[in-house]
């Protein structure tokens, strides 16, 4: 069970790089992103297709991250995590965030034991500045007693 002190302490870890932002501004990666941008986050995207999103500069991967990125969120498809799991452990992350619905087997079993604070199966957009229907179902978490402790 996530507690609020794990994503107290994701929250904290900023700047945070964000895997699966997306160049569509359709997508849920691109929405995402831009309002975590909007709401002040210094969030770092990360995608291998793109130079820049939304006026900000782009890293192709995350061995290319600044040193000074100590947590990752990632939005990415099932297939792909259990690789950026991989790759954020390697360059040394602590602090990372699998998008409720990003989540896999294998990146969840990658992460087991390895001293990394994860968290899964949670909205990130629920925890940081909610507003409008994340900020109603967080209500209704803490309603039904389904929010962190």
């Amino acid at each position: 069970m996530v507690t609020l002190k794990q994503i107290e302490e994701f929250i904290a870890s900023e700047p945070i790089a964000m895997v699966g932002v997306s160049r569509n501004p359709k997508k849920f990666g691109f929405t995402v992103f831009r309002e975590l941008k909007e709401k002040g986050m210094n969030i770092i995207p990360v995608n291998p297709h793109a130079g820049e999103i939304h006026g900000v500069k782009v890293y192709p991967d995350i061995k290319s991250l600044p040193a000074e990125v100590k947590g990752l969120l990632v939005m990415t498809r099932k297939s792909a995590t259990a690789g950026v799991i991989k790759e954020a452990m390697e360059k040394g992350i602590k602090q990372i965030w699998i998008q409720q619905m990003s989540e896999s087997p294998e990146a969840l079993k990658a992460l087991e034991g390895t001293g990394i604070n994860y968290i899964s199966g949670q909205c990130f957009l629920m925890y940081y500045k909610p507003h409008s229907i994340h900020k109603f179902h967080g209500k209704l978490k803490k309603f039904f007693g389904c929010w962190p402790k």
